[in-house]
Order: C-alpha cells, then structure tokens, then sequence
C-alpha cells in the first residue's frame, strides 16, 4: 500500500482527491494538512510514502514545507499539485526537490499513474510543465547575463537607484545605463521589475 499525504488549504479539494485516491486499492490516504506547517508536523508524524503538496498556502507555502519535509525524510516523494505553473514556481519547486510536478486539471488516471511512479523513484510533470522546462533549457546561451550585468541586477533586486549601483560598483551612471539596456535585451523585458521577477525564474540571481 502506498500511504499518501493530502496537503491543500480548500478541504473541498482535499475531500475530492480523497476519494479519487481511496477508489486505489493500491492507496490509502494516511492523512491531510491544510497548511505547510501542518504539512511538515503530519509529514513527520505518519511517515507518508507520498506527499501531495499544494504550493500557496497560508502559514507556510508549499515550496518551504517540502523541503523540511526532504531534510527529516528524504525517502518520501513530494508530487507538486497546483493551478500555478509558471517558471518561478515550477523551478522553486523542483530545486526543493519535488519528485513530479503536476496541474489540478489532471485526470484521475493520471495522478493515479505519476503516484505509481513517484514511489518508483521517477520524475512526473505535467505535459506544460515539462514543455517550459525544456524550453527554459534550450533557452540560447545569449540569454546568459555577464558577471558585471548580475552584479548590476542584484543590486537592482535590492532596490538600488542607477546612481546608488554606480557608486557601489565604482562605475559611471551611463555605464550602469548600458548594463541594463543589455540585461533587458538579453531577458527580453522592458522594465527593472520584470528583468528582476524574470531573472529569479530563469536561476539567474
């Protein structure tokens, strides 16, 4: 038998794939959490050979419980289930260590399947989550920020004017300038905030 953890803050979803994964002979659902905290402490306290995680959550997101989850218990395969699929959180997701990735519009035969699976030791996506996957990976090596255009964004994570970053970098604000219309071109965004958001989901901060 394979026990599975049910983790969602909507008990009307948790209640619904109760009974998708109770129909399994196969599956016994060894308990549910409404939260990451509870997430982690139910993790902990019935040893589940999977964990179905939601990722937003309150007290505690999805991303956060499955990684103390891992680090007591790596054995346990955590399978992402959520309506959120961009690059951000599918990448968050998979350094934490989730076993597979999966859409709340999966069918029933499929999560039974990438259930099956995770225990297996395999990876599960979704079909358009591993299509962003793969297009992150193939992304062209012209996309990859130079040292001094990293330093730059980092700064600009960190809410530094084009003046501030010059005086921290001991370069001119022109210069700065130039950095960034480079880091725009190579992200192919327009604005600071979305060189920021797009540089953390594609791993480059």
């Amino acid at each position: 038998m394979v026990r599975v953890l049910i983790v969602d803050d909507h008990p009307v979803v948790r209640e619904g794939l109760r009974g998708m994964l109770e129909s399994d002979p196969a599956i016994t659902v060894a308990g549910e959490a409404g939260s990451g905290e509870e997430a982690v402490a139910r993790a902990a306290a019935l040893a589940p050979d999977v964990v179905l995680m939601d990722l937003r959550m309150p007290d505690g997101d999805g991303v956060s419980a499955t990684t103390r989850i891992l680090a007591a218990r790596p054995e346990t395969r955590v399978i992402v289930l959520t309506t959120y699929e961009t690059d951000q959180d599918i990448v968050r997701a998979v350094e934490a260590g989730a076993t597979g990735y999966l859409l709340k519009d999966t069918s029933r035969a499929d999560l039974l399947a990438a259930i099956a699976a995770a225990t297996r030791g395999e990876t599960v996506l979704s079909p358009s989550v591993a299509t962003k996957l793969v297009t992150r990976l193939r992304a062209p090596a012209a996309s990859a920020l130079s040292r001094r255009e990293t330093e730059v964004l980092a700064l600009v994570a960190r809410g530094l004017t084009n003046a501030e970053i010059g005086r921290a970098l001991f370069i001119s604000e022109t210069t700065v300038k130039t950095h960034m219309l480079r880091i725009f071109t190579k992200l192919g965004v327009s604005d600071r905030t979305a060189a920021v958001t797009t540089a953390l989901a594609r791993g480059l901060l």
